[in-house]
């Protein structure tokens, strides 16, 4: 069994663990060395758009849905973690049934736009939990804001309390969502480039077919 040189965590890991230990630990770092590290291949695509609709899938059920066997299947899964790929597992709560029914969006401009002005506004932002998004945005207004809260009063008072007392808020604009047309939280995930071999079969099928 030959080890690169290049791997000083397995060879210290080697040291510390029993032979059975051992045999698992290599059989990882020999999966891991083999995937791509140029982004998502189109197995970590198959697995994101999984995981993206439901992270509570077991490793098992993962694997059958994008038919891999499972330890690769975690060990991809492991990697996409580590390089930051799948940023955190979150549990998604029903808004309305915690009576937070209105969806607001609030633009607001600064004063000034200089650094401590936008600093001061987004320390804010980020202490206020009705706050869901926040973007310092181009344009004529410096931020954009959505903001979940119970009722209009409430927002009324999150205005008025909260926002319009933050240092160097000039103008405030707001309105309010009447219907949710579409929600999701699953990103748009990119097709992974070709393999030769693929690009190579597609061009033999599209000759066949001109042809006939």
């Amino acid at each position: 069994m030959n080890l690169s040189s290049n791997s000083p965590h397995v060879l210290l890991t080697f040291a510390m663990t029993g032979v059975s230990d051992r045999i698992k630990c290599w059989e990882r770092y020999h999966l891991e060395s083999m995937m791509p590290m140029n982004g998502p291949d189109s197995m970590d695509v198959r697995i994101l758009r999984e995981l993206q609709e439901s992270a509570k899938l077991t490793n098992l059920e993962l694997s059958e849905r994008v038919h891999l066997s499972p330890s690769p299947c975690l060990a991809r899964v492991r990697r996409l973690e580590r390089t930051g790929l799948i940023d955190r597992y979150v549990t998604l709560l029903d808004a309305d049934r915690l009576g937070l029914g209105v969806n607001a969006i609030i633009q607001i401009r600064l004063e000034k736009q200089i650094e401590r002005a936008l600093e001061v506004f987004e320390a804010a932002m980020q202490c206020c939990p009705e706050v869901m998004e926040c973007y310092l945005m181009s344009g004529d207004s410096d931020y954009f804001i959505r903001v979940v809260v119970r009722d209009v009063p409430s927002l009324q008072r999150f205005i008025v309390e909260e926002l319009s007392k933050i240092s160097g808020v000039a103008n405030i604009r707001s309105s309010f969502a009447l219907k949710q047309v579409k929600y999701k939280t699953a990103l748009p995930l990119p097709e992974p480039p070709m393999s030769n071999s693929r690009l190579r079969k597609r061009r033999r099928a599209g000759s066949v077919v001109r042809t006939r």
